[in-house]
């Protein structure tokens, strides 16, 4: 009985051994594993830019054969205007926050575009602004909703972001924050457009002649969208948001997205441009992002975010992200519309599932792209 015990005690032993470095190689091996995945990871990292800018002016239903010479050209233009500020900023080493909220003024301040100058018409026939900005190396951001007497609101957006603990100011209030923080304030009547009013007119026209009985969230059309509402009206009436994304010379991303919201929008509606991680998101671990398109889709699909996400938790690329947000989770809902963006290695994308977006970008070697169409 004593020599079988001690046989017994042996083989437990031995075998004890063998699991052991079993296990140990075991261990080994899943080291290499997680050693040989970091540096797959590490070697698909490859700075392209040192600095990069991108931009947009809205996306939409814009098709060539509607688009008079004269206008296209004046488009371009001023794309190409407002870039070139960014562009400066950042290729002296300046901030992408600062060449974020300078190019947007740019555009905030053409009648081209639906942001600021140009901003659409309210149901009531006023200009209701809404703007966001984001530091993506510390996620600090602000916001600012409804907003009728500030000419450049994207500078209302850093204000509220720098010098409250607040995130968002909304309505009377945040007219009367930017008053304080010595922000320029203008009549309301500054925002007139003859454009834009006519287009608020031809939206109004269009509901008077619709049938009563016209129910536009059933049948078929409901049964391919998941919403609650749904009118081809405001649909074609939503869009000309402008916004910015811009990587700098330190590492740093940062995000900024102008709007005047909907035509014949009501009830103090609200958009995705404003809201952090939908119209707007920037961190220095992935990307910056500024959206355009149907808000109301955008903020339940949270696009901005959902891109950089993506990214840190699956491991897409940013080209990889952004299709798959904008070419089919967002018209998976209903909605339709684009983004532009630019990751920590300064890629650039501008992707839309539009006719059209306006847009631009230059990189750190002062290469200019302009786009308007889907090609």
């Amino acid at each position: 009985m004593k020599k079988y015990l001690y046989f017994l005690s042996i083989f437990v032993v031995l075998f004890g051994c063998k699991n052991e470095e079993e296990l140990k190689a075991l261990s080994n091996s899943r080291q290499i594993s997680k050693d040989s995945l970091e540096v797959s990871k590490d070697t698909t990292t490859v700075q392209i830019n040192e600095f990069a800018i991108v931009i947009h002016g809205g996306a939409g239903n814009i098709l060539k054969e509607n688009m008079p010479d004269a206008y296209e050209a004046s488009v371009k233009s001023k794309l190409e205007e407002a870039i070139r500020v960014g562009y400066e900023i950042l290729k002296n080493g300046g901030s992408s926050l600062d060449a974020v909220e300078k190019t947007i003024n740019v555009l905030e301040d053409s009648p081209l575009f639906n942001a600021g100058k140009g901003a659409v018409f309210t149901n009531a026939e006023t200009n209701e602004l809404d703007a966001s900005i984001m530091d993506g190396s510390t996620l600090n951001a602000g916001a600012s909703a409804g907003t009728k007497t500030v000419k450049n609101p994207i500078n209302l957006a850093r204000a509220v972001m720098e010098a409250s603990p607040h995130v968002m100011l909304a309505g009377h209030g945040a007219d009367v924050f930017a008053k304080e923080q010595g922000l320029e304030i203008v009549d309301p009547s500054y925002f007139y457009t003859e454009r834009s009013f006519k287009s608020l007119q031809r939206v109004k026209e269009y509901e008077n002649k619709k049938p009563a009985t016209d129910q536009a969230n059933t049948g078929a059309d409901k049964a391919n969208r998941k919403t609650a509402f749904y009118d081809a009206a405001i649909k074609n009436s939503k869009f000309g948001t402008v916004g910015c994304v811009a990587l700098d010379k330190k590492g740093n991303l940062a995000a900024g997205t102008s709007t005047g919201g909907m035509t014949n929008k009501r009830w103090g509606r609200v958009g995705d441009a404003p809201i952090i991680g939908a119209g707007t998101y920037a961190n220095n671990n992935t990307c910056a992002i500024s959206s355009t398109g149907w808000g109301e889709f955008f903020i339940r699909a949270m696009v901005a975010h959902d891109i950089s996400a993506l990214m840190d938790y699956k491991g897409l690329s940013l080209e990889q992200a952004a299709k798959e947000v904008i070419q089919n989770k967002v018209p998976e809902l209903g909605g339709d519309g684009g983004i532009i963006a630019v990751d920590k290695n300064g890629n650039m994308v501008m992707e839309f599932n539009t006719s059209g977006m306006y847009r631009a970008s230059m990189n750190d070697k002062g290469e200019l792209y302009i786009g308007i169409y889907n090609e």
